[in-house]
């Protein structure tokens, strides 16, 4: 046989055993499943706590009553009972005037209170026309306006803490929340009633107004863990018992430095605090590591 033939059978033989060899061998299926890895997320058990909510606002101080009192008759003024800034009780002569309408010359204080402003000596009125200006500041109001999306929370009854302009902390209860919302702002006008013996609040003092709503029960949460899902609706994504994705959306009763209060987490879920914008509602997922909110 000649070398070239002998190299050709080197080369062609181990061909044919390799080729007829291939034809027996099964391919081995690999499937999807063995391919994929499981996405890991880190995840933290939450439990809820009785927590109180609160909502802070801007309220201004205003007299409970304000009454201009005016003369039933025409007359000089004779004399005044009392100068600008004065207490006065009720039935207090506040004006005299000289009149021949004897009996109508006494111009009285209606209700006990602050003598806002009077007419001088010697000052002509008219009938109707004003005498002085009395303002009531025991018990005062502080007026506030709630935005529409807190005045479910607000009830008539829920106390209220305030610091005064001045620096003086006071309580006191809310007495009136309005029905209506105010067509401009959206906003609802909201009051609270406080003691004021001796008149130390001044009408039209401002303040910070604190109001503590009624207590729920609820998850404190970190805002980075928040997602939105495809309705829009702002909530967490969990790992089931199962090892599942859910969604769940929630309600933040309470946003503060320390981070969210939130309603709506099933208790005791596993919160996926990493990895939450990485999965899918469904999806299998494994945990590598577990903490505690």
């Amino acid at each position: 046989m000649s070398k070239n033939v002998r190299i050709s059978i080197y080369i062609i033989v181990p061909l044919i055993f390799w080729m007829v060899s291939g034809a027996f061998v099964k391919d081995e299926v690999i499937e999807e499943d063995k391919i994929a890895e499981k996405t890991a997320v880190a995840v933290a058990q939450s439990f809820s706590e009785p927590y109180r909510p609160e909502i802070s606002l801007k309220a201004t101080a205003t007299s409970e009553r304000r009454v201009n009192v005016r003369a039933k008759t025409s007359g000089e003024v004779v004399s005044i009972g009392a100068r600008q800034g004065e207490f006065i009780k009720k039935d207090f002569v506040l004006c005299s005037l000289g009149v021949v309408e004897l009996n109508r010359t006494e111009v009285k204080a209606p209700f006990s209170g602050y003598i806002e402003s009077i007419v001088k000596p010697g000052n002509f009125i008219e009938r109707g026309q004003l005498c002085a200006t009395i303002i009531q500041l025991d018990p005062i109001i502080f007026i506030a306006e709630v935005p529409e999306i807190n005045i479910s929370k607000v009830k008539v009854g829920q106390n209220a803490d305030m610091k005064l302009i001045t620096g003086q902390r006071i309580s006191g209860k809310l007495t009136f929340v309005s029905k209506s919302a105010s067509p401009a702002t959206k906003t609802f006008r909201v009051e609270v009633e406080v003691k004021n013996k001796g008149g130390a609040i001044r009408d039209g003092l401002t303040a910070d107004l604190v109001i503590k709503t009624n207590q729920v029960n609820a998850h404190k949460i970190s805002p980075s863990i928040l997602i939105l899902d495809d309705d829009g609706r702002l909530g967490v994504r969990v790992a089931n018992n199962q090892n599942v994705v859910e969604f769940y959306p929630i309600e933040i009763v309470q946003d503060s430095s320390e981070g969210l209060r939130a309603t709506g987490i099933p208790e005791g879920s596993n919160i996926i605090i990493q990895g939450q914008g990485f999965v899918e509602n469904g999806q299998v997922i494994e945990i590598s590591s577990l903490d505690r909110l």
